[in-house]
């Protein structure tokens, strides 16, 4: 038994020296002593002090003068085929219940399932087409505006949903152009409030990402 207990421990001898120094060996009462949480004592069981694997906040590999958050060009994808799938789905259901209710008298067969669907894909592209060009208009002038002033707050924001509002409605004259201002800035204003109800509230705890 001897032996084979000074055979073991040459053999885990000779395998600590082998990978990196040999360990420390630690008899049962000082491993006793060990507190299992905390993470603050060097652990018996690994040669790196566990302090160094405690984060206490984020850490991400930025590009060099990066920002932690993305801006509106980055966001400007994200929004522009969000707002494309939304209209299409929008749409979709829209000309599938007017394809129902101008098909209700016809009794279900091949014409009537081909105009239900003829109503769903023009009624879907049509609706995706019209939030995707507002969209469009909506980050573009966002990332212009941001340019020209230099910095990224919520005036930007209701600048923006203003002037893509004025523009969408342009093409019905000067009133309609007014009236399609004044919806975009309803929007852009009720969203930027949105952004800053915590703050506005009070609340301690706030986003640290916003989507502009």
């Amino acid at each position: 038994m001897d032996n084979n207990s000074q055979g073991s421990g040459g053999f885990k001898g000779g395998l600590g020296g082998l990978f990196g120094g040999g360990a420390p060996e630690y008899s049962n009462t000082e491993l006793a002593g060990v507190p299992l949480t905390g993470m603050s004592p060097l652990s018996p069981y690994l040669n790196v002090d566990p302090r160094y694997l405690v984060q206490d906040t984020d850490e991400f590999i930025l590009p060099t003068g990066a920002n932690k958050i993305r801006g509106r060009f980055e966001l400007a994808f994200f929004t522009i085929g969000g707002s494309c799938m939304t209209g299409a789905t929008l749409g979709a259901l829209n000309g599938l219940r007017m394809g129902l209710k101008e098909t209700r008298d016809m009794a279900w067969s091949k014409p009537r399932n081909v105009q239900i669907l003829n109503m769903v894909t023009r009624q879907g592209a049509s609706w995706a087409n019209s939030l995707g060009s507002v969209a469009l208009l909506y980050s573009a002038f966002g990332v212009a505006i941001e340019k020209a002033r230099g910095a990224e707050d919520d005036i930007n924001t209701v600048a923006a949903g203003t002037l893509t509002g004025m523009l969408f409605k342009s093409s019905g004259g000067l009133r309609s152009a007014a009236r399609g201002g004044l919806v975009g800035l309803a929007v852009s204003g009720a969203y930027a409030l949105y952004n800053n109800w915590e703050h506005l509230t009070g609340s301690s705890s706030s986003s640290s990402t916003r989507l502009y």
